[in-house]
């Protein structure tokens, strides 16, 4: 006789967010495109007719949301370098700076190199610039990263990072190039629409909407259609990059990221695949600088600092390394929250903030003394969401302190200008809860695609036990 039993692996704790993935994966790519295509369209309406609560108050939302597609193409780009190819760059601000000066030194008038008062005209100078934007921070990281590529981890950044000083003291001390600290003002801009409604067309400043017409043309604003332009980019460099990820391209990334001794063993040519890597982040950040000049109309070195380069990688990790839409998650929490944030006091008077300050010291003392007493017994998550209890209500209880003491007439200062207080605080988080990000890439096999990801995930089948007779 023979008996049977049936095996089975026990089923891991599955969430909502790996829910929502096995769907998307179990769907073609013409149904994936099917979804996608209405989701695009309803965040293209986003700004026209933004839902109660979500618009910013202080700051333009068009503008705010072009800020979002913009850190998302910078997101995107730096991902394939840092993500992908597992290459630390501190420096990706020079880049973006790259783009942007490209622009204003053949358009604007300050500079000598000025070209739309011979052969270049003001309508088309803009689209003129953007190819060769690519071109040169392409270049850029071709030169950066061809003596620089064979370097590894720390040294690599060390030298990212003087890049992106490097660009920035450039641009600040070549004078008669880039007008110094004074910049390169009225920037051209793409020249679409112009009317006798609107003569500046409708990416120029002057384009403010009309709030009554229901028609999202012309209810949309210039920040409006600088998103919807931001947004196109987006989405082609989504497309050029995933079909990268899907390629051979795309797996030697992998293969170096997860372990580059091992790859080059195994023959994959590590150093042509990371400057492959460098080159494309370096032109996706040209095409986010560009436009960036275009729409400010101004440039000047101030605004490619090293803290800026910090929130671009902030937008990585927080969002997931190596996951597209993650770091697209992260751009939104970069660029979003402190513009919504911008008009939000701390505390409205000295009274309420004593009160809170109050009842933040005796939360904090309550976890400490849980802590003191139960940490042995607790588990892993628990144990966790102390540690976060105590940090989140020891710096909201310094914030508060500093509120009441230095407190002014409406508040001592609003939450969008502690953004950098919350980031960091966020990664010291993020790094103890959730290392990976918020979303991370799946290890999977990327050769054979959906049909070998769903071939595994099976359930085991029965197993014969015994000799049959």
């Amino acid at each position: 006789m023979s008996q049977t039993t049936t095996t089975a692996a026990p089923a891991p704790h599955r969430g909502l967010g790996d829910g929502l993935r096995d769907w998307w994966d179990g769907l073609t790519r013409q149904q994936q495109w099917l979804v996608g295509v209405p989701i695009i369209a309803l965040l293209a309406l986003l700004p026209v007719f933004p839902p109660p609560g979500v618009a910013t108050t202080s700051y333009s939302f068009g503008l705010t949301m072009f800020e979002v597609a913009m850190f998302a193409l910078i997101a995107i780009g730096l991902n394939v370098v840092v993500g992908q190819a597992g290459l630390l760059d501190l420096g990706y601000v020079g880049f973006f700076a790259v783009g942007a000066y490209t622009v204003g030194l053949l358009t604007s008038p300050n500079s000598p190199w000025n070209q739309t008062d011979t052969w270049l005209d003001v309508r088309w100078a803009w689209w003129f610039c953007l190819p060769l934007a690519v071109i040169f921070t392409a270049a850029a990281g071709l030169i950066l990263g061809s003596p620089t590529l064979r370097l590894r981890g720390d040294y690599l950044a060390i030298v990212t990072l003087g890049f992106g000083e490097i660009v920035r003291l450039l641009a600040d001390n070549l004078v008669p190039l880039t007008n110094g600290s004074l910049g390169l003002s009225q920037v051209q801009y793409p020249r679409v629409g112009e009317s006798a409604a609107q003569p500046e067309g409708v990416f120029g400043v002057k384009n403010t909407g009309d709030p009554s017409s229901w028609n999202p043309l012309e209810r949309a604003g210039y920040g409006t259609y600088w998103y919807w332009l931001a947004m196109g980019f987006v989405v082609v460099v989504l497309v050029v990059v995933g079909n990268l990820e899907r390629s051979r391209v795309g797996r030697a990334w992998v293969a170096i990221r997860e372990d580059e001794d091992a790859a080059e063993i195994m023959g994959v040519p590590t150093f042509r695949f990371k400057l492959w890597a460098f080159v494309i982040g370096a032109g996706i950040g040209g095409v986010a600088g560009a436009m960036y000049a275009g729409q400010v109309q101004f440039v000047n070195p101030a605004q490619f600092n090293i803290i800026n380069s910090m929130l671009f990688l902030c937008m990585v990790v927080i969002g997931g390394q190596g996951n597209k839409l993650g770091v697209i998650v992260g751009a939104f929490i970069v660029a979003y929250l402190p513009k919504r944030l911008q008009s939000v006091q701390l505390v409205d008077n000295e009274t309420t903030g004593y009160l809170l300050l109050a009842v933040d010291v005796a939360v904090f003392v309550a976890l400490l003394v849980v802590w003191k007493k139960f940490a042995g017994t607790l588990g892993a998550w628990p144990r966790r969401g102390l540690i976060t209890g105590l940090v989140g209500t020891g710096v909201f209880g310094a914030l508060l302190a500093g509120s009441v003491l230095l407190f002014r007439p409406g508040g001592a200062q609003t939450l969008g200008d502690l953004k950098y207080l919350y980031f960091g605080i966020a990664l010291v988080v993020m790094m103890i809860l959730r290392p990976q990000g918020l979303f991370p890439a799946r290890q999977k096999l990327l050769t054979y695609g959906r049909q070998v990801y769903q071939a595994v995930r099976r359930p085991a089948r029965a197993e014969a036990i015994g000799a049959r007779r």
